[in-house]
């Protein structure tokens, strides 16, 4: 009767253990080598002023120099997962390459503990599509960015800004899932969508906002806020679809044009059809549901 709750535990362990493995740091053999080979720091440098390159999980940095630290009272070897090490580079030297995202900085931290790797000194980043059809690419600017071994999604704070293609969004924090091509933006956020020939720059404000790159949509969500031209919409959701020129709107929907006066107001249990490259708002009296599933990030309930 123990043997299947001893060979659970095992397992376990040997899960945890495998997690850990898999944030384990590990340099070029090509890069020089200078300090205590046993208890660290260790400097590395590249040769013939080349870059210092490494490696952990699906993570691969280039920089100019970096230094391996091992926590107190432990050897480098015996310390492995725990380790930290620090890459430096002048102005945005220091490279991290996963997948389709490539980030660059002055100086990228990570922890083999936690598997974080964080990126500061005017970092930014860009994620290109899979295919051409898919979409813009994605650049992203931040005051500091993290990456996690352990899944692919990076998180940006300060001064975050993504643009991609016409869309530009701005808040204090963007979570971006590289797997589902999703982004989570929060603190003040806001997105806008350039003008064109056919229709004028679309603005939209709201507490939380989502964009699907791949497919260029947007899901805002609270004290939902939409100009464009003389026409304000106001509401407690909208999903905008960029291929298609139109918002939805529901939630108290309200739509008031500054210039004619006209106001159009939802219809009970309805919402509002915008559509952006003609100027027209209508009210719809059937329920529409957003597809907030779409917008979810991996792991997100």
């Amino acid at each position: 009767m123990k043997r299947p709750a001893l060979f659970l535990t095992a397992a376990l362990l040997t899960s945890a253990f495998a997690a850990q493995v898999d944030r384990v740091l590990r340099f070029d053999t090509a890069a020089m080598v200078q300090g205590n080979l046993r208890n660290g720091p260790i400097n590395y440098t590249g040769k013939n002023g080349g870059s210092v390159k490494a490696s952990v999980n699906s993570i691969n940095i280039s920089a100019n120099s970096a230094v391996l630290t091992a926590p107190a009272s432990s050897t480098l070897a015996e310390s492995e997962g725990k380790r930290t090490a620090t890459f430096s580079g002048g102005g945005a030297d220091v490279s991290v390459v996963r997948g389709r995202l490539t980030a660059k900085g002055g100086q990228l931290a990570y922890s083999e503990a936690t598997g974080q790797g964080v990126l500061t000194g005017t970092p930014s980043a860009i994620f290109v599509p899979e295919k051409k059809d898919d979409g813009d690419p994605v650049n992203i600017k931040a005051a500091q960015m993290s990456l996690d071994v352990d899944n692919n999604i990076s998180t940006s704070t300060g001064n975050v800004q993504l643009v991609s293609g016409t869309q530009t969004g701005k808040a204090d924090k963007l979570v971006f899932d590289e797997d589902k091509e999703v982004g989570l933006l929060t603190g003040d956020p806001s997105l806008s969508r350039a003008a064109t020939a056919k229709q004028k720059e679309l603005n939209i404000m709201g507490d939380v906002a989502r964009l699907a790159t791949k497919g260029k949509l947007l899901y805002v969500k609270g004290n939902v806020k939409l100009t464009q031209g003389t026409s304000t919409t106001t509401g407690d959701a909208v999903y905008y679809d960029d291929k298609n020129n139109v918002a939805y709107v529901v939630g108290n929907a309200v739509s008031v044009d500054s210039k004619s006066g006209t106001k159009v107001k939802a219809l009970p249990n309805g919402y509002l059809e915008q559509r952006t490259d003609l100027g027209r708002v209508r009210a719809l009296s059937k329920p529409y549901v957003i597809p907030a599933e779409r917008f979810k990030l991996t792991g997100e309930k």
